[in-house]
């Protein structure tokens, strides 16, 4: 199996707890992203590794980054290049090459940022990607790639192309789709029903797809 990787994001919009809880637990290593960190103090949970320049952390993470004694520290000077959760997921990338990821509090908060985190997560290409908060579960999807829905029927389904020529199938939703194509960031897969086990199919391009709770 897989080893799974929790990168608790900094969106000012956190998952919850009970959230949090769940998925550090089924996960075998937890990295904090900046504000993340607050996110899991909140929770009562702690990280393996610190990753951000701890320009948003409250007074009491910082302080805790800055002893850094229940966790490896990477931190980094505000006057950078890259953003706090691309330096994290290179740090994934050296310390557990191949992991899954599952991002949380990934929402909220500047939009320019949102689109940045959702194109940083498309572009970690080394295993499996999946994005977990409260209301939704998301998969991002490249090409060779699927996702078996079980037990979900009548919630919510979205699937859209994040990448150029992207082309995908469909079975067990209440429009079905076969080798279709999708346009770029395009309205086509919006606010479709499961209706069964259901399977998503990414034959070419980069999808992210959305299962609503």
């Amino acid at each position: 199996m897989a080893c799974k990787v929790l990168v608790v994001c900094g969106s000012p919009v956190v998952a919850s707890a009970d959230l949090l809880r769940q998925l550090a637990g089924e996960c075998d290593h937890v990295v904090a992203v900046d504000r993340g960190l607050d996110a899991l103090l909140g929770a009562e949970l702690g990280c393996d590794v610190y990753v951000g320049d701890a320009d948003t952390v409250s007074d009491k993470g910082r302080a805790l980054v800055e002893a850094a004694k229940d966790f490896e520290v990477e931190r980094h000077n505000p006057y950078k290049d890259y953003t706090d959760l691309a330096l994290a997921l290179d740090s994934v990338r050296r310390r557990w090459p191949g992991a899954d990821v599952v991002a949380t509090c990934t929402t909220g908060g500047r939009p320019d940022m949102a689109l940045s985190v959702l194109g940083l997560l498309a572009g970690y290409d080394d295993a499996a990607v999946w994005i977990a908060e409260d209301k939704v579960v998301a998969r991002i999807l490249r090409a060779g790639e699927s996702w078996a829905i079980e037990s979900a029927e009548g919630k919510t389904f979205s699937i859209i192309a994040i990448a150029p020529n992207t082309e995908v199938s469909e079975r067990g939703l209440e429009w079905e789709l076969n080798h279709s194509p999708l346009g770029l960031l395009a309205d086509t897969g919006i606010s479709n029903v499961v209706r069964k086990t259901a399977k998503i199919q990414v034959h070419q391009g980069t999808a992210i797809a959305y299962l609503y709770k």
